[in-house]
């Protein structure tokens, strides 16, 4: 939909340490779900699975100009929940590209926003997925940043002094791409109708005030779709002033309130699990909270700068599994080829 968003990394991390092989092989183990993965990395790429990650790196790199002579051994660790709205594949796809620059014959340090945008290419456009860039960017980039992809891709980093962060897993499966897909092709649909009678119609330009104009054109529910869209739009662009302000933890809080409540009320993937974890977070202390990710189970999580323990304990109270995070760099190259 080409929208703004602002997005932070945290400090729980993927890491990969290996080292180049003799021969053409790539062997990657998996301990941490008791997995492991192989292909010879001289033969043409055949992806065995729709979300065929670790392959479609290599294919994505191979196509802008890196080679790889070496096979490569390598473990990798995650302390990220998985398929959990925590973005742990982009972060697996972001730290394996940064890994393979490294072990390409081009010896190859990637910069943040290549790796991103490698990243991508690799998990989304590679198997015309429905997600947006967001959190390849956050997780290469680091930190926080505004991230606009239109009419191209503009990162700002944010220099904001937030506090600390309680995220909450519910664990409650999720189904990532069903529920991006449902919400992004429905707001697309509504954007092509009124497209049809108003071609000057756009996201990025109308008001709440406005949306009663073009009702006429809509359903009901397609109304407040588009009520809520702008609305999610609008809590963006009033945290990005927010954020490069004074860092108000009352305001930081609100707009994560609001943001939960369209996210609840309107494009409806949050669960009940989830809205008692928020709950019991605000009830212990926090300023604000709202599902993390694509929702519909998943994290959640909570700003709680002056209450996080009590925070955090409050949401395993209430069936969840929380950690005490705070905002993180990217991804980093400090890892080291083994001898």
């Amino acid at each position: 939909m080409n929208l703004p968003i602002i997005a932070s990394a945290i400090n729980l991390r993927i890491s990969v340490k290996g080292h180049k092989r003799s021969d053409s092989k790539v062997i990657i183990h998996l301990p941490d779900i008791g997995s492991e993965e192989s292909f010879s990395i001289a033969e043409p790429i055949v992806y065995g699975k729709q979300r065929d990650y670790l392959k479609s790196a290599i294919s994505v790199l191979k196509r802008h100009g890196l080679t790889f002579s070496n096979g490569i051994d390598c473990v990798v660790h995650g302390e990220i929940p998985i398929n959990a709205g925590t973005s742990s594949s982009s972060a697996l796809v972001v730290t394996w590209i940064n890994f393979l620059g490294r072990m390409s014959d081009q010896t190859k340090e990637l910069s943040p926003e290549d790796i991103a945008k490698y990243a991508y290419e690799a998990e989304v456009l590679e198997f015309s997925e429905p997600g947006g860039m967001m959190d390849q960017y956050t997780t290469a980039v680091g930190g926080t940043i505004f991230l606009d992809s239109y009419p191209e891709i503009q990162v700002e980093r944010l220099r904001p002094r937030l506090g600390t962060l309680v995220l909450g897993n519910s664990n409650e499966p999720k189904d990532t791409v069903s529920i991006l897909s449902r919400v992004k092709n429905q707001m697309q649909r509504v954007v092509k109708d009124l497209q049809k009678s108003y071609p000057d119609f756009s996201l990025r330009t109308i008001t709440q005030s406005e949306i009663d104009d073009y009702s006429k054109s809509l359903s009901r529910d397609q109304v407040q779709l588009l009520r809520g869209t702008v609305r999610n739009r609008d809590i963006t662009r009033q945290a990005l002033n927010a954020l490069n302000d004074t860092t108000d933890h009352e305001l930081i809080g609100k707009l994560l309130n609001d943001h939960q409540e369209v996210l609840r009320d309107i494009l409806k993937i949050s669960t009940p699990k989830i809205d008692r974890m928020i709950q019991a977070s605000l009830d212990a202390g926090a300023f604000g909270g709202k599902i993390n990710g694509s929702g519909g189970g998943g994290c959640m999580f909570a700003y709680a700068p002056n209450q996080a323990e009590k925070v955090k304990k409050a949401i395993e109270k209430e069936g969840g599994q929380a950690f005490v995070v705070s905002i993180d760099e990217g991804t980093r190259q400090d890892f080291a080829e083994e001898d």
